[in-house]
């Protein structure tokens, strides 16, 4: 990651993107608790760290990161952009760890595919899938499985259960939480950048990451930027 050129140290740089990320603060907030500190940097100057960088450093996370089981939990929840409402796709497995996840503007077929192609790359293919009635969802799984059965490989077994996909339900309050003090994004690219950001504390802070090799979630944050 490429810090230069900047009027502040990498380590502020990087403690301020992660309190951002990690904690229930707006860009104000952090910007009182920064200055009570003897440190000025304006609102729009977080801003534009949390946009460049966490993405980046999502990316090398999703390189390092312990992988996850088989069984996937899936759902999507509500994201509001310029005043309306876009859909964040997830997944979390039997152990509550983050599968993976995606924001897109429709709820349909093509956006549920894009999802699990999207986290199948990452994690390979699920040997099971819990989501709700959703039919778009299905189609989409059914669509995966039609392929595998062309190539000789196990299909995906779909099971629809409310109740077993409660897991990943209460999983979005983690995010949910996190969005509320943003105040609504401004666009649709704003929010894919931050929701990286919040995405990788919110695996962070589960724990799915080396722990012989960083201590502590914050040592594990900063080191992604080495």
């Amino acid at each position: 990651m490429d810090f230069s050129g900047r009027h502040y140290p990498t380590e502020l740089i990087l403690q301020t993107i992660r309190w951002y990320l990690r904690y229930s603060l707006s860009y104000r907030d952090l910007e009182e608790i920064l200055e009570e500190r003897g440190v000025e940097i304006d609102h729009t100057t977080q801003y534009r760290w949390v946009q460049e960088y966490a993405p980046q450093l999502e990316a090398e996370h999703r390189k390092r990161r312990k992988p996850c089981s088989t069984s996937w939990r899936m759902d999507e929840t509500y994201i509001k952009v310029k005043g309306e409402w876009v859909y964040l796709y997830r997944a979390a497995d039997t152990g509550g760890d983050t599968v993976d996840f995606l924001l897109t503007k429709k709820r349909d077929k093509k956006a549920a595919l894009r999802f699990f192609r999207k986290a199948i790359r990452l994690n390979g293919m699920p040997e099971k899938v819990i989501i709700d009635k959703s039919g778009s969802n299905t189609a989409a799984l059914e669509q995966l499985n039609k392929e595998q059965e062309k190539v000789g490989q196990p299909k995906i077994e779909i099971r629809q259960i409310k109740y077993l996909n409660s897991l990943v339900e209460q999983d979005h309050r983690g995010i949910k939480r996190r969005t509320k003090p943003m105040l609504g994004f401004q666009s649709f690219k704003t929010a894919r950048r931050a929701l990286k950001g919040g995405e990788l504390c919110h695996s962070i802070r589960k724990g799915q990451y080396d722990k012989i090799q960083s201590a502590n979630d914050w040592e594990y944050f900063y080191s992604l930027a080495v």
